[in-house]
This record gives structure tokens, sequence and C-alpha cells, in this order.
């Protein structure tokens, strides 16, 4: 049975909630075409580049924004995209990614983001299995794209956008004509390719239609003023006089940083500031002073470090969130802590993946959070945690999150994926009938949040008890010594496994550490100090038996902890022991 509270709009929310797509769809429309078209709107800055030192930021309209689409649409045509192509577009937060992504969807190609992070192999990988024939790019990537033409025979142009579109950086830029191509919503717009923990990387098709699916879970975990919860209904763009402006150093080549920022900041016809450089907390803090953001999705890695070099930022900054979002790990109640009383602003917790994005999370205006809770499904969206054998788990039993094709009012829901490119098998596997999983593993209390457990692969058994990283992790956190932490399994003979953890140290503790004349005698009291830390706020069988202390973690491009390499390092340092 679940309890409401006074202020849990959630069930009427959902009780009247119904998706509205139209049969034609096409997402460069919705985010530029149509305000750059208006008389009112296409003046409006769309996208303002952060320039450090202090400089002014640059800045680019609507109307600018999409005569430089239109100027790169109409090459790409001549060199031969047509309707369904693949193009790879390599570059960072930049104006002109977003004229990339507006020039490829709006002739009914598929736009295929690739970071600039990644090395020859991943890049060829890619472009290889995706067929791409054009790449995008910029002076940065363009090298490492021309080199890898003599292995991908298929990709034919790369060119540096940068310099194609530089006229756009005029003021007296002019709208041109381009009839954007009439696109079915089910017509495929990004290709995406997701890294799972085994095989290559598959890429997952995504629809225009499902950026109306993120829509809900983008509004309401950021407090936007979008969605009227007494009609329970979308708005198509901000009040006149909206002061919103968003910022994320999610990068654009990502599901987080292209379906969660840049193209719903731009469907609601509001600036979104880009920054090209490396995140550093001393960063964001300037760009949310300098710009006065209202809106942001920043990893919880970035608020950890932010928490760590600011305690009390609203003493030197002045800080406008209105919204913040978080995902890729479990934010924990220390991060939330942080953000509500010294940002000033609760942060909403966001699930989701690229397959099927923005599904869950947390919405402080239409219901309460609650703290290192991933939240309830968002609007539209039918959400469950189910057994191995598709069955619904009882409140308070751990299982696999999944979502079901259908609405709670029996209607497809818009967000799905239209399955993996060249990977039947993949697409069929990730369904047990019209659920989707996705490989995460939660448990549901009585109210229906859902609280993040690990991957299926992340969780483990020590002694046996079954452990989940998360928790213990952000245990970690709460220590003033701790930037961040890992915990994965170290195999043992007798137990199985061991709880061991990972941990980065903050700066004030690597200073400590460089100044005495013992090092390995103040990590071992730092390590036992740790142990009675968890000790005293978790179960006994989940503090770490043994803790090493490295200088960063691995991790994703998109802020999550890779685990997985620090396990197998386990393994690995396992089977060398048994050499020996």
């Amino acid at each position: 049975m679940r309890v409401s509270h006074p202020n849990d709009a959630y069930e009427s929310v959902h009780r009247q909630f119904a998706w509205q797509v139209p049969s034609q769809f096409n997402m460069a429309e919705v985010c530029c075409g149509r305000w750059a078209r208006s008389a009112q709107h296409r003046d409006d800055i769309a996208i303002l580049e952060h320039q450090t030192g202090g400089h002014d930021p640059k800045t680019w309209t609507y109307a600018q924004l999409q005569s430089a689409a239109n100027l790169l649409s109409t090459q790409l045509i001549a060199w031969g995209v047509q309707k369904g192509d693949r193009v790879a577009i390599v570059l960072p937060q930049r104006f002109e990614t977003a004229v990339s992504y507006i020039a490829v969807m709006q002739i009914g190609a598929v736009a295929m983001p690739l970071s600039m992070l990644f090395g020859p192999d991943a890049l060829a990988f890619r472009v290889k299995d995706s067929g791409a024939a054009v790449a995008l790019c910029d002076d940065v990537s363009a090298p490492v794209l021309q080199a890898l033409r003599k292995d991908c025979k298929g990709l034919k142009t790369v060119v540096d956008v940068t310099q194609a579109v530089k006229w756009a950086h005029s003021k007296k830029s002019v709208v041109n004509e381009f009839k954007t191509a009439k696109t079915q919503a089910d017509a495929p717009a990004i290709l995406i390719y997701t890294s799972g923990t085994t095989g290559n990387p598959k890429g997952a098709l995504i629809p225009h239609r499902a950026l109306i699916g993120n829509l809900t879970g983008f509004v309401c975990s950021q407090n936007w003023f979008g969605f009227d919860p007494a009609k329970a209904a979308l708005r198509h763009s901000l009040p006149t006089g909206s002061q919103a402006v968003f910022w994320s150093p999610a990068d654009w080549a990502w599901t987080g940083g292209l379906m969660d920022a840049l193209l719903p900041s731009l469907y609601f016809g509001r600036p979104i500031v880009a920054y090209q450089g490396r995140f550093s907390p001393e960063i964001a803090f300037e760009i949310l002073h300098m710009h006065g953001i209202t809106h942001s999705f920043l990893f919880p890695t970035a608020l950890k470090a932010m928490m760590k070099a600011q305690a009390h930022p609203r003493q030197h900054f002045k800080l406008k969130l209105k919204g913040l979002m978080s995902a890729g790990e479990a934010v924990g109640d220390a991060v939330f802590a942080y953000c509500r009383d010294e940002l000033g602003v609760v942060v909403n917790e966001m699930f989701g993946q690229t397959e099927i994005n923005y599904v869950v999370g947390n919405c402080q205006v239409f219901w309460p959070s609650k703290p290192g809770s991933m939240g309830r499904g968002y609007p539209g969206h039918q959400v469950a945690v189910i057994d191995e054998q598709g069955q619904m788990c009882k409140a308070g039993e751990a299982g696999e999150v999944a979502v079901n094709r259908f609405d709670r009012h029996g209607h497809l829901d818009p967000v799905f994926f239209l399955g993996y490119w060249k990977n039947q098998n993949a697409t069929q596997n990730k369904y047990t009938g019209h659920w989707c999983r996705t490989g995460d593993v939660a448990i549901q209390d009585e109210e229906g949040y859902l609280w993040y457990q690990g991957r299926t692969d992340d969780m483990f058994k020590a002694a046996g008890y079954r452990i989940g990283p998360g928790e213990i992790e952000n245990c970690l956190v709460k220590h003033p010594a701790v930037v961040n932490a890992a915990v994965v399994p170290k195999p043992d003979v007798d137990r199985g496994a061991l709880v061991k953890a990972y941990v980065v140290l903050s700066p004030e503790f690597v200073s400590k550490r460089a100044s005495v004349p013992n090092v390995q005698k103040f990590e071992h009291a730092l390590t036992e100090d740790l142990q009675r830390h968890v000790r005293g706020l978790l179960a006994p069988y989940e503090y770490p038996k043994e803790i090493e202390f490295i200088d960063q973690l691995p991790m994703t491009t998109t802020g999550k902890v890779q685990r997985r390499f620090l396990r197998l390092q386990e393994e690995e340092r396992a089977r060398q022991r048994k050499l020996v």
C-alpha cells in the first residue's frame, strides 16, 4: 500500500497524463526551425560559449543557428547524404556542434555523436559498424579521422565544420530557405553507441519521437516551467520573459549531454552554455556565477568535487539555481544535503539509459524527494522492479529496473529506442515480454520510490551477504578525507570475496600524506579510521576489509565509475597470487 503526502501530486499527474505524438515529427524543426522563423524568438540566444579569463562569452541566436544549419544541410546533400544515412559528429561543446545536429536531422539523416575522448580504435569501430560516409569535426579531431580513412574505406568525406560555418559568427546572418524533410516520428534520428560490460559497443538507434518521451523527465527533474500538473500536459515553450539558462558539463556526444541538456533546452527556446575545457570545480562555479545559470545537470562525481572544493559556495558566488538534476551514480545523502544547504537547490536524482532515457527520477516541485532515492517513474512511463522471470518484485525486494513499452493507460511510450544497430539478438535479449530491462538493480519501497543497488554485474556476495557498492561508497564520501570511492569484490578463498574500496583522497589529505615522514603508517591509520567510519554507519559486514588509495578512479566519459576495471584487476591479482 502506497502512502501519499499532502504535497504529493504524483498519482494525479500520472492518472491524467497521456502522450501526444504526431505521426510526423522532426527534432531539428522543434528545436530550432520554428524559433528561427518566429519574429518574436529568432533573435533569442540559442548557444552561449563560455570564455575563460573573464572574457565576454560568444553568443549565437536561433536565426544564426538555423542559417548555419541550412548551409551545412545543403552541403551534406551535395556530398551525397540522404535520408537514413549516418553522419559522424566528433565535436566538443561549441556552436558548430549544435549546427551539425540540426543540419543532419533536418535532412532526415542520422546523427552519430562520437566523443572527442575516443582513441583511433574506438572511432574506427563505430565508423565502420555504422557505415558512416561523412564525418563532421574540428581541427583537433580532423587529423585522427583523416588517418582512419585508410582502414575505414566507407568514410569518404571528413570536414572541419568549424571552417564551413565561420560566416555564421556575423550578427547579420539571415535564415536561408531550407525545407526540413518530412520525417515520421518513428524515423531514426540519432545513433549512439553504448559500451556494455562484455563484447563490442552496441549502437542504439534513437527515433525522433524519443525527444517527446524525454520531456516529462526533463521538466520534472529540472523543476522546469514547461509542465502543468493540473492538466498533466507539456507546454511547447516557456512563459514569455523566462530567464532560464542551462548548463551542464555533460559531453554533447552522449545521451546525458545531448538528450538531457542540449536538445531539451533548444526545444523550449532557451539558451544553453557551451564550454570546451575540462571540468573543474573552479570552472563550474565560475560558469554558474557568471552566466546566472538557473538549471543544470551535474554528475555526482562533479558535485562531490565541488563539495570538497567549496564548502560554502554562496559566500563567494552568486548562485541562481532553480533546478538541478544528477545521474550516473547514486548521489547519496551527503551530496544531497550539500546541494540543498549550500547550492540552495534540492537535487533531483534521475535514472535512465541511452535506450530508454529519462524514465525515473525525483521532482521536488510535484512530489517530495527522498535523499539517496532514484525517485519514481516519470509521467508517462510505467516502471517496475522485476525478477529473472519478468515478475514484479514485492516492496523491499531487490530486482532489475525495467520499463514497459506501454504506459499505465495502454499507450505506447515514445521514449523507447528502435533497437540495436545490426544486432537483432541483442535487441531481443533486452526485453522480457513488454518489459525492457536496464541491467540496474534497485529496491522499490511502499511509496514507489526506487533505491539504486548497482549494476547487475556490480552486485556481489561477500561471506554470504549480498553487497551493493553504492551505499558503502556514499558512506565513505562523507568522510573529509575522501573525494570519491569505488567498492568491488576482492576474491577470497574462505569467504568468496572481501569488500574492497578504492579511495581517492581530498586535496587536504593528499597534502597531509605528502608531508609525513612515513606514508605507509599514515595510510594504515587512515584506513583504520575509514573502516571505523563505515562500521559506525552501516552493517558490520559492509565495511571495506581492504582500502587502496589511488589518484583517480577509472571513469566513463559520462562520469560513471567503471568498477568493472577494478574488479577485473582484483581477479587478475588473485590469479597472480596463485602463481607465486
